[in-house]
């Protein structure tokens, strides 16, 4: 039998916790290990259990969650962490942040119950969240609106080591595509879309796909849709 997907969970509202602790509890292959009020304690816990995923609101007194994920992505120790944003807001200026600081996507507060568990699954399972809500255009909005980071040449420079199918396969993944998506469009198998993922995951240093829906855009290689 597989470990249960363990889960800790960080929001500064006790009655917002025990109403997700109920629900992941309620799962049979979920469990929550921890439970932190703020972000300093999120990261301690993160480092005590070493969980399959985080539950991080972004708001919290202290530490906020965008500086315990960062903390939290950053640690070889927490390779195998993902974490989640959960924010009060669907537009929310820290998703873009939050997905820099190498969280797995996102999650608005006012979520079903199916999408919560089904974002814990989609996290564990090492894919993208980006929004069951299909947000994936506020990435592109927020990513618009920001700065240039002053790294976009490096960024650039790093697609270089693409192949021009895995350029194509990046532009779907920023498109918000599954594998079967990407497949369908490509006229491949689904499983040569996850080899051609995987291989710019691991040239382009990007933890995950929403990673590398950021450096799709960063370098420049997709532009954000106006309007």
């Amino acid at each position: 039998m597989t470990e249960p997907i363990s889960v800790l969970l960080a929001d500064d509202q006790a009655l917002l916790r025990s109403a997700f602790r109920l629900l992941v509890e309620s799962e049979p292959d979920m469990r929550v290990v921890g439970e932190a009020a703020d972000g300093a304690q999120a990261l301690a816990l993160a480092r005590e259990h070493v969980p399959d995923v985080v539950l991080m609101d972004i708001r919290m007194p202290g530490t906020d969650g965008l500086a315990a994920t960062r903390e939290i992505c950053a640690d070889p120790a927490l390779a195998s962490v993902r974490v989640v944003m959960l924010t009060t807001f669907e537009v929310d200026e820290y998703v873009v942040q939050s997905l820099r600081a190498g969280a797995s996507g996102f999650l608005g507060k006012g979520a079903e119950p199916e999408e919560l568990l089904a974002a814990i699954r989609i996290a564990a399972a090492g894919e993208a969240l980006l929004s069951p809500a299909a947000t994936k255009g506020l990435i592109a909005k927020f990513l618009a609106q920001s700065e240039p980071p002053a790294d976009a040449r490096r960024e650039t420079a790093r697609l270089a080591a693409l192949t021009g199918r895995e350029r194509e396969v990046l532009v779907q993944v920023a498109g918000g595509f599954s594998n079967d998506e990407i497949g369908e469009r490509l006229e491949v198998s689904p499983l040569t879309v996850k080899t051609h993922v995987n291989r710019a995951m691991a040239k382009l240093g990007a933890r995950d796909r929403a990673q590398l829906v950021v450096i799709a855009y960063e370098s420049g290689l997709v532009r954000p849709a106006h309007g």
